[in-house]
């Protein structure tokens, strides 16, 4: 059997809602990857080009510091990772995790929420930041809060499908 984590980056709590849930459906450790500064709601205003989500999202090269903390993901198979979708990709910080561990043979399964959009280029962008053999999985959006059965389902599917 796979040892699996959910780890997350929550702006808002919505993401992070799933990913408790998933980590009781998945029997995964869980996670939280925490900005060092944290969002202020001035922060998360995309409408506004001089907020810091919207500057950090112009710039592919931008990796907000992420709280020190020891995800031990060398323990892990597998790593749900979810987050919010930021401008059709994931925020920039999940560059900043994915880049301070060592990712190397494992099973990176991309899960976020949105409001709408669909995962767009975001395992196109995350791709740089783990090792080539690191494998990252288009996972699911989820637009609503899934219960612990529906996220218990689709980790089912996945394993059957996929892990």
């Amino acid at each position: 059997m796979y040892k699996s984590l959910v780890a997350y980056f929550s702006a808002t709590g919505t993401t992070k809602k799933v990913a408790e849930n998933l980590a009781l459906a998945s029997d995964s450790d869980l996670f939280e990857i925490e900005p060092h500064v944290p969002y202020t709601d001035a922060d998360l205003n995309w409408t506004n080009p001089k907020s810091r989500s919207s500057v950090e999202m112009k710039k592919k090269n931008v990796r907000p510091e992420i709280m020190p903390d020891d995800a031990q993901v060398e323990k892990y198979d597998i790593i749900f990772l979810g987050f919010p979708i930021w401008w059709y990709v994931a925020p920039r910080i999940i560059n900043t995790f994915l880049e301070s561990y060592n990712f190397s043979n494992k099973k990176i399964v991309l899960f976020a929420t949105s409001g709408g959009s669909d995962f767009g280029l975001t395992v196109d962008y995350l791709l740089n930041s783990v090792p080539f053999s690191a494998q990252i999985i288009e996972g699911k959006i989820f637009n609503d809060n899934p219960t612990e059965d529906d996220l218990r389902i689709w980790v089912h599917e996945l394993y059957l499908n996929q892990l």
